[in-house]
């Protein structure tokens, strides 16, 4: 019967929340993030996005949320995602597909810069590209992930690695919650007017 299908699914989306709500280290890497976010805005620089399919709709979220409006009105915080069609067709085209997003951090990320970069599996290329390219730029790289020994989680500077088990779904379910939890700090250390 579907509808019981319906709730194990729900049940199951369920217990991944409880496991993250109940994995500290992921919550302290939350709050650093947050932080490290806030204090890139406040001493004018920005945070670039990235990821691939639903990652990479969830990165678009994350920066329309930061430059317009959250929950109340506020200053735009300088935030862009790497998804442009014309450069990742330039790009792809020119030198691979793996190249799309480290060539967009090269060109434009600034030392005291943050990087989102988001890949369930941590194992993306063109998302471990990008984390090198902003580390050579002095950019700080948080990473959002859904596995703790990925290579994504070893090279970032924060690594959230959100406990969902093994399927993607769950997975972006959880960053899709972690994104908006990290909106919500920086909006309370920058616009704390709004709480």
């Amino acid at each position: 019967m579907a509808t019981q299908t319906i709730k194990e699914a729900l049940i199951e989306a369920q217990t991944a929340l409880q496991a993250l709500i109940a994995n500290e280290e992921a919550i302290l890497a939350i709050d650093s993030a947050s932080n490290a976010m806030a204090q890139a805005i406040q001493s004018g620089h920005k945070i670039l996005s990235c990821g691939n399919g639903g990652s990479l709709c969830d990165s678009m979220h994350f920066a329309e949320e930061m430059t317009g409006r959250f929950r109340q009105d506020r200053p735009g915080f300088a935030a862009i995602a790497i998804a442009d069609a014309s450069h990742m067709s330039c790009v792809g085209n020119d030198y691979g597909y793996e190249e799309v997003f480290a060539r967009y951090v090269s060109a434009v990320g600034q030392k005291g810069d943050v990087l989102l970069a988001i890949t369930t599996s941590g194992t993306s290329k063109n998302v471990l590209k990008a984390v090198v390219a902003a580390k050579q730029k002095g950019m700080v790289v948080v990473g959002l992930t859904g596995k703790a020994l990925s290579p994504l989680a070893q090279e970032v500077d924060i690594a959230i690695v959100t406990p969902a088990g093994r399927w993607a779904d769950r997975v972006q379910e959880l960053h899709i919650k972690c994104i908006h939890i990290m909106i919500e700090q920086v909006e309370r250390l920058l616009a704390p007017q709004n709480y």
